[in-house]
């Protein structure tokens, strides 16, 4: 009687792993089958130039330096932006870093809308590592489920702008 329970209780084992198996089969051809019918997401590329304006904000206690930041961008994006930053920076060592978060509000390739752009820089020994992103979710009006990353290229003086981008649909 033992060795016939035992072999049942086997059996019941065997049976659950083979369904827990199958299951978990089925969960990644699942998964498989999604990631294959997604619909190919496009990204296009935006260029053009922009001015700034920073003006410093006093505050003596401060470890960073904080500024607003005043926009106008021409070019694909037809834009003006409203923001702020936090900075700081060692002549000595040409070491630094800045956060900013600005908000865009204007046309992108004919689109209406707004979206905000976070900022996360650093510079180490005068080699600059940039990261600028648009804030998921941030995307207004024509421009809803807009994603993407910017690049600010300063060259003789003069700010321009690499934005690649596309957007998700909202589900």
């Amino acid at each position: 009687m033992n060795s016939s329970r035992s072999f049942t209780n086997l059996l019941f084992v065997a049976a659950s792993i083979i369904v827990v198996a199958v299951w978990a089969e089925a969960q990644t051809g699942k998964k498989k089958l999604t990631a294959t019918q997604k619909e190919k997401v496009m990204t296009t590329q935006a260029k053009g130039t922009f001015e700034v304006k920073l003006t410093p904000q006093e505050d003596k206690d401060a470890e960073a330096g904080r500024m607003l930041i005043d926009k106008q961008f021409r070019g694909d994006l037809e834009a003006v932006s409203k923001g702020q930053m936090l900075s700081t920076f060692s002549k000595e060592t040409g070491s630094g870093g800045y956060v900013a978060i600005e908000k865009v509000t204007g046309t992108l390739h004919g689109r209406k809308g707004s979206f905000i752009l976070q900022h996360s820089s650093t510079m180490t020994r005068n080699t600059p590592q940039q990261s600028v992103t648009v804030v998921p979710d941030s995307g207004t009006e024509e421009l809803a489920g807009l994603t993407g990353k910017m690049t600010i290229i300063i060259a003789d003086g003069k700010h321009s702008y690499e934005f690649e981008y596309s957007f998700n649909k909202t589900p």
